[in-house]
């Protein structure tokens, strides 16, 4: 919809450059400029969804990965009262075959407990479901942090396109060059979206 409007401006703008010669320089000079301020807002709106879905993705998945972590931490803690249990209830009087049983069994529980708390094989254990959780969510960070620069960036092409069309309709040359330095905050803000959103807080 936004894209339609602005073509509709453009062709505005260049339909009103017919008026006079040096104004219809000038005229034809905005209407590149509107061409140039849609191309950016196509640009930065490509960043907006983008950022947008992957913060939605990274939210799931962090809360996933966090998920896992307290089924993990159930069972470890499952598993270690269980053979502290064992360990308090096993009697006193045992043969070496009970003795050895009793004994695996515990083993085999604490071991358990363990690969719970850690398993780097897998990559499934509570330190590495932490670690992955944290990256995920530095991800996330970094993707709301960008969707709010490539919205501000969009704001004010939407805004510097409006400006360009009332400078043609006015006359007003002001209007013209406060677009154009609001194209230029704009695709700072782009630029900060893609390579460095969590640089600056607004």
């Amino acid at each position: 919809m936004e894209v339609l409007e602005t073509q509709e401006q453009i062709h505005e703008a260049a339909h009103a450059g017919h008026g006079g010669h040096g104004e219809g320089g000038k005229n034809k000079y905005i209407a590149i400029m509107i061409s140039i301020l849609a191309c950016l807002l196509a640009l930065i709106e490509t960043g907006v969804n983008s950022s947008q879905n992957t913060y939605v993705s990274s939210n799931i998945e962090a809360s996933n990965l966090w998920a896992f972590f307290q089924a993990k931490s159930i069972r470890m803690t499952t598993m270690t009262t269980a053979a502290d249990m064992l360990e308090t209830i096993r009697p006193e009087v045992q043969s070496a075959e009970q003795a050895a049983v009793w004994q695996k069994r515990v083993a085999d529980w604490r071991a358990t407990a363990q690969r719970y708390e850690s398993d780097p094989e897998k990559g499934e254990g509570r330190k590495e479901l932490v670690a992955k959780a944290k990256q995920v969510e530095e991800k996330r960070a970094r993707a709301f942090a960008a969707y709010h620069m490539f919205e501000y960036g969009a704001a004010a092409l939407q805004i510097a396109i409006v400006l360009s069309s009332a400078s043609v309709v006015t006359g007003m040359v002001v209007l013209a060059y406060g677009a154009a330095g609001l194209g230029v905050a704009a695709s700072a803000f782009g630029l900060l979206g893609w390579l460095a959103p969590t640089l600056i807080h607004l």
